[in-house]
């Protein structure tokens, strides 16, 4: 591993101009040593957080603060005491009124831009009609909208206001939305008409209809007529929501305030709602954009994703910071694989945020990032998250792009943040990622607590609390669901459920979940290995390895592939698939069988269904593994169901 070259290394230029040059500067430490920085934002963590506070300049949209950490137990950590802020009136604030904050596009092509001084003006005329509705601090409002810039409105007027916003993209059903609204006992509700998926319009109207009738408590509808479809008879008008000016005036509350609530996949039940604060949400959202992605004003951040995913709430933070966002209703391959690199090109995209899949087919069919005139000349860094990335896409990504770091992150919905990432002054390797992640005291720990060497897996760790951990679990009153979902392990360490290796050059491989982890023969090996491995095989779009115990006691670990149009699954492709997991995984994790299946079950955030297809194989049904309404296609469920029949007759 010593001897891999990376496939990016700052040079002199960026380091110095990077924001996290100018921090460590301020805050007393070298620039060109990561690791000491990242040792002392872990070994103590109350003057790093207040080195963010300060840098960030917090104490002007702020009541100021008495102490950092004045209690660092988990569960239950608390941060900023006395500190009173709204993560609204500083998303807003930034910038000069003409600035561009949003642009908002779809796959016909066309967009809107919003300048700062477009935001402030709906955002206030909202959130006074929401009050005029009653809503205060602590009531909920939620949103069931595509990715559009009247989503940020939304978010931002509930926030100011101190009341509590969730919201959930529309490629969710109606029932999926009710099983996580319901929970919340809603008062508003923030709708759209319809949004535009893979060359089509998607009519959202009779979900609308289901939605308010299956959240009683919600008073007031309010309708983005879009699409051509109609919003009469739905509720209220977007435009008669806006159309009262007024001054936008967020109310400053508690640090740990309850700003939203994001939601687990609710694959095996009902979904949990995480609740984060206001604060803790704030200086984690600044210290990750600002620092490790390097956002400042003038930069352009497009990363696509729903607004049903954490990488929305993470996208809008740009703003925070003083760059603007591209916001995309759409496909990211329609109408080809080439669409978010045209998209990125067209509205000068300085960081690019994707996912390993999209990169995979973007290499898989051919497309050069840099075309024609398609230069990217804007683009200075990219990210990937969703899953982990494979060595060879992105090597790939690097020789299509040498000077454009890629940076894998790892963290979740769970802190609304990642834990790893990478850095501006960091190099980057080949399916590795390249940092933990300031103030994130990450280790990999074996089950008995203990730190497992350098090179070895262990479980993924934070033995010190992040400000942005759950305030509590919706519904949770003793909070013991919050301490079953994190703290069952280690009574005092966050458990993340992710197998890890540090490296020797401090960097980090993500391996898959703990509790999918495949175990051969007594050896064990995380999913993401195997799907590394075969992501090189010409022929195969996607995979998926199942490690099942069996009743008699063996061990049955099939290989299910979808296969690119065209390709059959013969002899030689099978034996080409066996070959590359023995040379670039394990000789010991070969499966025991590879078998073609028309499609991958996926959460709706795009995480493969690794453990209800497990236990689907081990013969449960399907009601008992998955909510079909959590599952980007509820009917691949029924084959695995199917193959596990077959197998046992």
């Amino acid at each position: 591993m010593a001897h891999t070259p990376p496939l990016w290394t700052p040079d002199a230029e960026r380091i110095a101009r990077a924001r996290i040059t100018e921090f460590a500067a301020r805050a007393g430490h070298a620039s060109d040593d990561y690791a000491a920085l990242w040792e002392w934002s872990t070994s103590a963590p109350e003057s790093f957080w207040a080195a963010v506070w300060d840098y960030f300049d917090l104490d002007a949209a702020s009541s100021g603060y008495s102490e950092v950490l004045p209690d660092a137990q988990m569960p239950g950590a608390r941060w900023f005491d006395g500190a009173e802020v709204n993560f609204g009136e500083y998303l807003l604030g930034r910038g000069e009124p003409g600035d561009v904050a949003v642009i908002a596009t779809d796959e016909s092509g066309s967009s809107t831009t919003w300048t700062r001084a477009d935001l402030r003006e709906a955002a206030g005329a909202l959130a006074a009609t929401l009050a005029q509705a009653g809503v205060g601090r602590g009531d909920v409002v939620v949103g069931y909208l595509p990715h559009i810039a009247e989503t940020i409105v939304a978010f931002a007027a509930t926030a100011s206001l101190g009341a509590i916003w969730s919201c959930v993209g529309q490629d969710y059903v109606a029932d999926a939305a009710i099983d996580r609204f319901g929970q919340l006992e809603p008062t508003v509700l923030i709708t759209a008409t319809g949004y535009t998926f893979g060359g089509k319009q998607h009519d959202r109207r009779a979900d609308i209809e289901r939605l308010r009738a299956g959240l009683p408590t919600v008073d007031l509808t309010i309708v983005i007529g879009r699409l051509g479809f109609s919003a009469d008879g739905l509720g209220t008008a977007w435009a008669e929501a806006v159309a009262r000016p007024a001054a936008f005036e967020p109310v400053r509350v508690p640090f740990d305030h309850p700003l939203w609530v994001l939601f687990s996949s609710g694959t095996t039940g009902i979904p949990k709602g995480l609740v984060h604060g206001h604060g803790g949400i704030l200086v984690e959202m600044l210290k990750q954009l600002g620092l490790h992605w390097d956002l400042g004003p003038g930069d352009r951040l497009f990363w696509y994703t729903s607004p049903s995913w954490m990488m929305w709430n993470a996208q809008i933070a740009a703003l925070a910071v003083g760059a603007s966002v591209i916001c995309y209703d759409g496909s990211p391959t329609f109408p080809d694989a080439a669409a978010m690199w045209d998209l990125v090109h067209e509205h000068g995209a300085t960081f690019f945020g994707t996912s390993p899949g999209y990169l995979l087919a973007s290499q898989s069919a051919g497309v050069s990032p840099v075309s024609g005139t398609r230069t990217l000349a804007s683009l200075r860094s990219m990210g990937s998250t969703g899953s982990p990335l494979s060595p060879d896409v992105h090597r790939w990504q690097a020789e299509q792009l040498p000077d454009v770091p890629l940076w894998s992150l790892s963290g979740g919905t769970d802190v609304c943040s990642a834990f790893i990432a990478g850095a501006p002054t960091v190099p980057v390797w080949p399916g590795e990622l390249s940092v933990r992640c300031l103030g994130a005291d990450v280790q990999a720990w074996d089950p008995d607590g203990d730190p497992v060497p350098v090179g070895a897996v262990g479980e993924l760790v934070l033995a010190k609390p992040l400000p942005s951990m759950p305030v509590k679990l919706w519904n949770d009153p003793d909070g013991q669901r919050y301490r079953d979902a994190y703290f069952e392990m280690y009574p005092h360490a966050w458990r993340q459920g992710d197998w890890i290796t540090l490296t020797e050059r401090d960097t980090v491989v993500i391996h898959g979940r703990s509790d999918s982890t495949l175990n051969r023969h007594g050896v064990r090996m995380g999913s993401a290995d195997i799907y590394a491995a075969v992501d090189t095989v010409d022929g195969v779009a996607e995979s998926l390895v199942i490690g099942a115990e069996q009743p008699d006691g063996s061990y049955w670990m099939p290989l299910f592939v979808v296969l690119e149009p065209g390709r059959d699954l013969d002899d030689d492709l099978v034996a080409t698939i066996k070959t590359r997991i023995r040379e670039r995984a394990s000789a010991r994790h070969v499966p025991d069988e590879v078998i073609a299946v028309p499609g991958i079950p996926h959460t709706k955030t795009g995480k493969k269904l690794e453990i209800p297809v497990k236990r689907l194989l081990q013969g449960a049904d399907i009601g008992a593994v998955a909510n079909p309404a959590s599952v980007d296609d509820p009917e691949l469920l029924a084959v695995y169901a199917e193959l596990a029949r077959r197998r046992d007759r």
